[in-house]
């Protein structure tokens, strides 16, 4: 299997690519600059790799939440793609991507990410016995005091709102907290390994399918909410 993955959701630009057994991938923290980047990088992990585009098998994005123009733009790249090479696309969310890069045991994972505004998105996981992920709860826009968690004995926490807002966050955690990575981000290799399991168990869209997920309508503040009126 030859899949493509990006990832355009949050500050950290990424792209992957499974090719046989075999992962590679490029990421960059690059705010506003994911348009410029993200293409070049899809065609340089194909040259590395030895293929064209007509090779792939699939497409796979993450979906939001995160950046509204993020979000956007990894869809419409992954559909102009998919629909160009007539593949289908995985879309894969984007929480789901970030909870795996929290460490590899039995305790649950929040992941976080800063929706500004006050607000954050926010779910939780845990593995499962093939390293993928269980949902221990619904994908959610909120605020951070009225962040509402299952009981679970151990944590970890991984994203950028843990970067914001780790006191509050901290609060609401119902058991230990054995690691916290606020510096984190939703990558692309970790989009293509949770597609990749869709696709074998064939769970795939028509690239006109795949819809991007934002949690919220409103993406940004009044000038009188921001107090500049």
């Amino acid at each position: 299997m030859n899949l493509l993955a990006l990832e355009t959701s949050t500050e950290a630009c990424s792209v992957a690519l499974i090719h046989g057994d075999e992962v590679i991938a490029r990421s960059e923290i690059a705010p506003r600059r994911h348009a410029e980047l993200v293409l070049p990088m899809a065609d340089a992990l194909l040259a590395e790799a030895g293929l064209g585009r007509h090779a792939l098998d699939a497409i796979a994005v993450g979906r939001g939440p995160g950046a509204f123009t993020g979000v956007r733009l990894g869809i419409s790249l992954a559909q102009g793609m998919a629909l160009a090479l007539d593949v289908p696309v995985i879309t894969v969310s984007s929480l789901a991507a970030l909870a795996l890069e929290a460490p590899e045991d039995d305790a649950a994972i929040l992941a976080v990410i800063d929706a500004r505004m006050g607000e954050i998105y926010a779910a939780s996981y845990r593995r499962d016995d093939n390293g993928g992920l269980i949902a221990l709860d619904a994908e959610r826009v909120c605020t951070p005091a009225s962040l509402v968690l299952p009981e679970q004995p151990g944590w970890h926490v991984v994203g950028t709102g843990w970067g914001t807002y780790a006191d509050v966050i901290g609060v609401h955690l119902t058991g230990i907290l054995h690691s916290a990575q606020g510096v984190c981000y939703p990558q692309a290799r970790h989009v293509a390994e949770l597609a990749a399991r869709e696709f074998a168990e064939g769970r795939t869209l028509a690239p006109e399918h795949a819809l991007p997920v934002y949690l919220r309508d409103k993406v940004a503040l009044t000038l009188v909410e921001q107090g500049r009126a």
